[in-house]
């Protein structure tokens, strides 16, 4: 039996779905894996600005980490996006981000979301391009880290996307 997005409910992650956004991570082939302890902090430090989807068991199958930028109270950075294999294809990552930021503007005044991409990520180039049409808003792209700056060998360069002003949640 398949689930469908109506089966899952959009939720801020706690510690005890860090081992499963790490495992969805790592099975997701496309992001830096970060340590499994990394999970355990930022579901906890970053809850707030982070979601998680649940199936009906209350696993989590999929996940937006975020996080306000200190620097930039208005702007929401988006971390990491991931959807389990076996609920891809459903609109779930896009009903994470679009439910992150629905709850984020409405508890303070969030007006950019940024995230970087790696070139060639065609999924995540089409998620955020999409939620800035959504949503009413521009998208910048200039390079934020160059791949001479990534001390542990190669690494694409990190393109910032700049989304905004956003005019809906």
């Amino acid at each position: 039996m398949t689930a469908t997005q109506a089966d899952l409910r959009i939720d801020r992650p706690s510690v005890a779905d860090g081992a499963a956004l790490w495992r969805i991570a790592k099975e997701s082939g496309k992001l830096d894996l970060n340590s499994s302890y990394s999970y355990l902090l930022w579901c906890r430090d970053f809850a707030g600005t982070s979601a998680v989807a649940r199936a009906q068991d209350g696993e989590a199958v999929g996940f937006v980490t975020g996080y306000v930028r200190p620097e930039a109270p208005h702007t929401l950075l988006v971390w990491q996006v991931a959807v389990d294999a076996a609920y891809r294809g459903r609109g779930l990552a896009a009903a994470l981000l679009d439910g992150l930021t629905a709850r984020l503007t409405a508890e303070r005044p969030i007006t950019t979301v940024e995230t970087t991409i790696t070139p060639g990520n065609t999924a995540s180039e089409r998620l955020f391009t999409s939620y800035a049409a959504r949503h009413g808003a521009d998208v910048s792209r200039e390079v934020l880290f160059g791949a001479s700056l990534f001390p542990d060998g190669p690494h694409d360069p990190e393109v910032l996307y700049r989304i905004g002003p956003l005019t809906s949640a």
